[in-house]
This record gives structure tokens, C-alpha cells and sequence, in this order.
């Protein structure tokens, strides 16, 4: 009896062992199950699928509405906070527990952070306006879409990166006023670059003060090609997206911190005159699409969403792009280079989405990804649903990882 009770108890300490061991071997991820799918909700395009929510929509864990103006948020007495819509509008539309979010800033609109972050003074102030705003607008966090603090926006030829240098140490300490005003219960995130030369303010050295007052980063890897580059190549590929969530990695963000980001939208750059780009769309060279001394845009690149009409004098090209380009399964992403018009094409496609979403998450070892946007993607949202497919086919091999490892542990203790 003795005998048979001292192995029942070793053999218990031996599973448990192996329990432990299994779990201590298992990313978070693996235990947490369900990841983030953020979508975020424009004003170009506040379009939200009338399926039934459960069928479209079933994954979606935030919804980000974009954009609310940064300046606003330095203003000593500022009661309205005017958005495209509201909080209560929204919420409805999208499964029970689904958080809301304001996206404050966007492309182009950076001087409301930079006067925000400047002084401590300025940043309890523009930090009390946001705690006021979530109040106000009952929304549950906000995402903070400085593009770029250090330098590198829209304005970089006329404000030059040298004048911004201060930022990539105000930055942090402006999340960090925001932390403190909100507490830790709202949602914090930032959209961050995806190119690294843009990356200025996410160093080792400030990551980890970044990092102690923001939830997760959207990581944009998408624009990946725009009017600043002068050779074609995927604007939101597969292993560029791959680089990027490397490039903060290696800086020091978290895996399980990072979200990457996938596009519901088209983009086309004008190549260079005398060019033959038909044997490689990529790596062919481009016109000059910026204007050298100011930035401007020359009008040499643009891009369309889904759901916009195509413009007229895009229409045959487009429409010759969609019936031949070329989606690489490993690059990732739909290329095609019309001869007749020196066009460029860029996009993603709902199966390159999805593969991107697996071999990234998955590689990386992420728990989350996003989409700009969703209602871009109108009326028949099929790149939303190769999306859909593409998260819960991962959460599906994570969960029979989990399985999988246990049942090896058993299998072991049985032995």
C-alpha cells in the first residue's frame, strides 16, 4: 500500500512538472486564446456591415474611431469634442464587449502634440482634456496617432527633423500624463510606423517608458511604399510587414504587444519615362512624387479604397491591374505595371490578407492585428472576411497547440 501510494504520489509530481513546464514553455498567447482585432472606423467611410454582427464582425475586440483633431486637446476650456459620429451611435452596431476608441491626430496633424507635449505643464493639460473627452463621449480609450513624433511627417522639408528632436523624449512623457489622468483601466494605444526610417522616437532607450503607459502599438504596415520612395515595391507586403514588427522587436517592444496591420485599399505610382517594367513590376524606378524643396505632392501617386469609385481616369488601368496583376504568396501582396500608362499598382488581396495575417502572427508570435478600414472595405467586405478568416484560423492552430502540449504531457505521464 505504501509502495503504490509513493508512486501514485511521484507519478502526480511528475505531471505536474510537466504541466508546469508545458505552460512555462507557452508564449502568452497560447494561454490567453482570443486575439485583438482592431478595425478602424472612418470619417471618409463610416460604413459598418449590416450582416448579421455575429458573421462579420464576430472577432472584432475594438473599434477605433478616427479621426478627433489633436489641437482641441490644448485648449484650457474646452467642453465639445466634435467627431463624425458619437460614441452611443457606434457601440450598437458591434458585439457586446467590443471597446471603443478615439484615434486623436492623423496624417498631417501634428502641431496639436507637439504644443501638447512641449512642457510638463502642457501635457497635464492636454492629458485633463483627454480624461474629459472619455467622459464626455463614454468612449473606453484612446489611440494616439502622432505620425511622427522626431520628425519625418508632412511637414518634414519645411520643418525639419533637427527642430524635432526633443519630441522623442516628450513623447513618453506625454503618454505617461495621459496614464496618469485616465487610469489604468482605458485603453491606450498608439499607430506607430512601419518604415524604420520613420521610427525616430521608438528607441531602446525610450521603448520602455513608452511601454509602461501604452496597452499595445498598431504598427502601420501598410504605406510601406509612398511618394517619398523612387522604386516600386509592395506598399503593405508580407515580409515588409515582417521587417517592421522585427525593427520593434528588436528595439524592445513586446511580441505580444505589437498588432500589425493590414489595408483595405489600393495605391498606384507613376514609373519613370522610358522605363520597361513588364519582366518585375518591383524595383522599377518612379517619377519624382514629391516636390524636392517643400514635400508637396506632385500628384505622380495616389490611392483609392474599395469603396470609393474608382476615378475616371484610373478606370482602365485599374480594371486591366485586377484582371492581370500578380499576387506573390511569398512577398505578399498584388503588384501590376501597366506599359500603356507608366501605372504602378499596389494592393492586397483577400488571400494575401489572410496569409499575411497567419505567417505574421504567427512567425512573431503577436496577439493582435488591425485594419484601416473598416468601412473602406464597403459594400461586399470581402477583404474584411479573408481577414476574419485569417484570425480565427490562427486562434484555431493556437488553441490545438495548447491541446496538443497537453496532451504530450499526459502522454508522458502515462509512460
Amino acid at each position: 500500500m505504501v509502495n503504490t501510494t509513493m508512486a501514485l504520489l511521484i507519478g502526480l509530481s511528475f505531471w505536474l512538472l510537466l504541466m508546469a513546464a508545458a505552460a512555462a514553455a507557452e508564449p502568452p498567447f497560447l494561454t490567453q486564446g482570443k486575439l485583438r482585432w482592431i478595425m478602424y472606423l472612418t470619417g471618409q467611410h463610416n460604413v459598418v456591415p449590416e450582416y448579421p454582427m455575429e458573421t462579420m464582425l464576430r472577432g472584432v475586440t475594438h473599434v477605433t474611431l478616427a479621426f478627433m483633431r489633436s489641437d482641441i486637446f490644448n485648449d484650457a476650456n474646452r467642453t465639445e469634442w466634435p467627431l463624425f459620429t458619437t460614441v452611443d451611435e457606434v457601440r450598437p452596431k458591434f458585439n457586446n464587449g467590443t471597446r471603443v476608441q478615439v484615434a486623436i491626430g492623423g496624417w498631417g496633424d501634428t502641431a496639436g502634440f507637439e504644443k501638447g507635449a512641449k512642457t510638463e505643464k502642457s501635457r497635464k493639460l492636454f492629458a485633463s482634456n483627454v480624461k474629459a473627452m472619455l467622459e464626455a463621449t463614454g468612449a473606453d480609450g484612446i489611440d494616439m496617432d502622432w505620425e511622427y513624433p522626431g520628425g519625418n511627417g508632412e511637414d518634414y522639408k519645411v520643418n525639419p527633423n533637427s527642430s524635432k528632436v526633443w519630441e522623442i523624449t516628450a513623447f513618453p512623457e506625454l503618454l505617461a500624463a495621459v496614464r496618469a489622468a485616465v487610469g489604468p483601466l482605458m485603453t491606450i494605444s498608439a499607430a506607430v510606423p512601419g518604415l524604420e526610417r520613420d521610427m525616430l522616437a521608438f528607441t531602446p532607450a525610450t521603448i520602455p517608458r513608452i511601454m509602461e503607459s501604452i496597452d499595445f502599438l498598431n504598427v502601420m504596415t501598410y504605406d510601406m511604399m509612398n511618394r517619398r520612395d523612387n522604386v516600386t515595391k509592395h506598399h503593405a507586403g508580407t515580409q515588409q510587414s515582417l521587417a517592421a514588427i522585427k525593427a520593434y522587436r528588436k528595439r524592445g517592444v513586446p511580441a505580444d504587444r505589437l498588432n500589425v496591420g493590414t489595408a483595405f485599399y489600393v495605391k498606384w505610382f507613376k514609373t519613370a519615362n522610358g522605363k520597361d517594367c513588364s519582366a518585375q513590376a518591383t524595383g522599377c524606378p518612379t517619377e519624382l512624387m514629391e516636390d524636392p524643396k517643400t514635400g508637396a505632392d506632385l500628384g505622380k501617386a495616389g490611392a483609392f479604397s474599395w469603396h470609393d469609385q474608382v476615378p475616371s481616369e484610373l478606370s482602365n488601368s485599374f480594371d486591366k491591374a485586377l484582371k492581370h496583376g500578380v499576387c506573390d504568396r511569398e512577398s505578399g501582396g498584388c503588384t501590376y505595371w501597366d506599359a500603356d500608362e507608366r501605372l504602378f499598382w499596389s494592393w492586397e488581396s483577400k488571400d494575401t490578407i489572410y496569409r499575411k495575417l497567419r505567417v505574421v502572427i504567427g512567425e512573431m508570435k503577436l496577439e493582435g492585428a488591425f485594419a484601416w478600414g473598416l468601412g473602406e472595405d464597403a459594400p461586399e467586405f470581402e477583404h474584411l472576411s479573408g481577414a476574419n478568416h485569417g484570425i480565427s484560423d490562427e486562434e484555431i492552430s493556437r488553441s490545438s497547440k495548447i491541446d496538443a502540449m497537453r496532451n504530450a504531457a499526459r502522454w508522458r505521464n502515462e509512460l
